[in-house]
């Protein structure tokens, strides 16, 4: 029982998030690479579901964090870096794009679609609480059972 805890202990301690940033991308001045870590943090892997590139293990994601990481070299500014990346991948590269009129529908597009999807709702209950249900077909026995309650009243 006790190295059954120890083991579960273990397994949720090592459960959190795994980094993927390889020993071979870090740059060897620790500024440097803690700028990197905070861009690399706010930058979406396009392949994965809502990672961060810091996080994924794509190789598309390993690609940005080498180019982010080129650029911080080359002089760049954080916003320099950031906007170099969103240049060439687009607004969906950010975790939080800005709301502005480019990314509308990254920021709208969710509410559009409930929106769409409650007034189809709508329209479908309007149209089977207007639409009359025809009554089902009577079997073979209930025929029977109906003639035979007729009769019976009209002999009464």
């Amino acid at each position: 029982m006790k190295r059954a805890l120890i083991a579960l202990l273990a397994v949720v301690a090592l459960a959190g998030p795994a980094r993927a940033v390889l020993p071979s991308e870090q740059l060897a001045d620790p500024k440097l690479e803690s700028r990197a870590r905070a861009i690399g943090a706010q930058l979406r892997c396009l392949v994965c579901q809502n990672q961060s590139i810091d996080d994924s293990d794509a190789v598309l994601a390993g690609d940005l964090r080498v180019i982010l990481r080129e650029r911080l070299l080359a002089g760049d500014t954080d916003k320099q870096a950031v906007n170099y990346i969103v240049k060439r991948y687009g607004h969906y590269v950010l975790l939080n794009p800005p709301f502005e009129s480019q990314t509308l529908l990254l920021w709208l597009g969710p509410a559009l679609v409930l929106v769409m999807g409650g007034v189809w709702v709508g329209l479908m209950i309007r149209k089977t609480a207007t639409t009359p249900q025809p009554s089902p077909a009577l079997t073979p026995e209930e025929h029977e059972q109906l003639r035979r309650r007729l009769d019976a009243e009209s002999a009464l």
